[in-house]
């Protein structure tokens, strides 16, 4: 697909993106349950049946980010069969779930008779700025019809061929379920600076959520109009305590660091007890190292490892991305807890242990959006919380925080109900 908006102005381009979208949000806020139900499954099998489209499509991609990037970035663009009908299954799935809109969140009588209500709605139009991954085009698009809201996607120029295709499968599904096929659209340009007009034109969009690395999530934050929903870099840690069980720790931290490096809930940094050092990390290590993992480790960690390369300060505050660990020893869950609230992204983190209190310490003060207790940090994933799939992990505070599904994109209004009560 050529970049249209550059055939014109693209300002221009951007409103009329803008009102298209505000029209359809108006529909799609009163759409039936069935109707939105029926276009996630219908994109779900366009998908299916577009696959040879998708994949020619995803090789102009992957080609322009062998040239451009490393093997971990390359898997973040790349698709296949198997990850292709992952994506439709997760549409299937968001199709399944309850409809978020219209939910009663709760309800309670006043003495003066009036009935008060807190009910789910949508947002209206959600811009969502994201890079690399085409799976999240169709995450995105998928969850905003769901929660009755018009999306409209910019995501990175190394996605820009497959998540065309994409779009054009979810509008077609939209349209024949009878709803307005504006309500998935894509930035037709690679040009940045159709960012910078989505971010800061009044009236464009309602709320915006990036996914992406630092510098694009400081960016939206920075030059934003409208409420952000951010998700910060997955600068994720496994701490093994010294009552850490040895097969199931090298389990664990296997996967969240292997399973997949390019993912956010990749783990980053390993925490480890100096008390229990000696007798399970060379284990775990050995395992990172037989499958290709660089570890860099403090001098504790180089003196009882020595394949460890020295590890700088910046380590500790490192998103990798890759197949690299930085590896610290710490004297108790103390330590462990500080060190992860001062260089963590508070996004997710995990302990590995058998002493219950020390796991009910972690859990409570680790100041981190998802913490777990002998799971693999891997697990932050919407799909993996029954969400269907998520837009991206919220590290924000204010709510959403964590996986960001369509139950989470909707907020709220008060519908009072009285009897002809006047305020004296």
């Amino acid at each position: 697909m050529p970049d249209q908006a550059r055939e014109g102005d693209l300002a221009a381009t951007m409103r009329d993106i803008g009102v298209r979208a505000r029209r359809a949000a108006a529909l799609l806020a009163e759409a039936p349950a069935s109707a939105k139900a029926a276009a996630l499954h219908g994109a779900a099998r366009k998908i299916r049946e577009r696959i040879a489209a998708l994949l020619a499509a995803n090789a102009k991609d992957v080609a322009a980010a062998e040239a451009a990037g490393t093997g971990a970035f390359v898997d973040r663009v790349r698709l296949d069969p198997k990850r292709i009908e992952a994506i439709a299954a997760g549409l299937d799935d968001v199709a399944a779930l309850p409809d978020p809109v219209g939910r009663e969140l709760a309800r309670w009588p006043r003495p003066n008779g009036l009935d008060i209500a807190r009910v789910a709605v949508p947002f209206g139009v959600i811009g969502i700025v994201y890079e690399a991954r085409p799976n999240v085009t169709a995450d995105a698009g998928g969850l905003s019809i769901k929660a009755g809201n018009a999306a409209i996607l910019r995501g990175g120029s190394e996605s820009f061929e497959s998540s065309a295709v994409l779009v054009e499968a979810l509008r077609d599904a939209v349209a024949e379920a009878g709803l307005p096929a504006d309500a998935v659209q894509r930035v037709p340009t690679r040009d940045r600076e159709a960012v910078g007009i989505l971010l800061s034109t009044p009236g464009l969009c309602d709320v915006v959520v990036p996914r992406g690395g630092k510098s694009l999530i400081e960016r939206v934050m920075r030059e934003a109009r409208v409420p952000v929903i951010a998700h910060l870099e997955g600068l994720c840690t496994t701490y093994v305590h010294e009552a850490a069980d040895p097969a199931m720790a090298r389990a664990i931290v296997h996967n969240a660091k292997m399973r997949r490096v390019s993912v956010c809930g990749a783990t980053e940094t390993l925490l480890i007890d100096r008390a229990a050092a000696a007798r399970l990390l060379p284990a775990i290590l050995d395992d990172l190292a037989a499958s290709g993992c660089e570890v860099r480790g403090d001098s504790f960690v180089v003196a009882l490892w020595p394949r460890a390369k020295p590890a700088s300060e910046q380590d500790w505050s490192t998103e990798f991305l890759d197949a690299i660990i930085a590896v610290k020893l710490v004297d108790g869950l103390d330590q462990a807890i500080a060190h992860i609230n001062r260089h963590g992204s508070h996004h997710t983190d995990a302990i590995v242990t058998s002493d219950a209190h020390a796991a009910e310490a972690f859990l409570a003060r680790v100041d981190s959006a998802i913490v777990l207790h002998n799971a693999s940090t891997q697990f932050a994933d919407g799909a993996e919380f029954g969400f269907g799939a998520e837009i991206g992990i919220s590290t924000q505070r204010l709510p959403p925080r964590g996986p960001v599904g369509a139950e989470q994109l909707t907020t709220y209004k008060y519908v009072v109900r009285g009897a002809g009560q006047i305020r004296p």
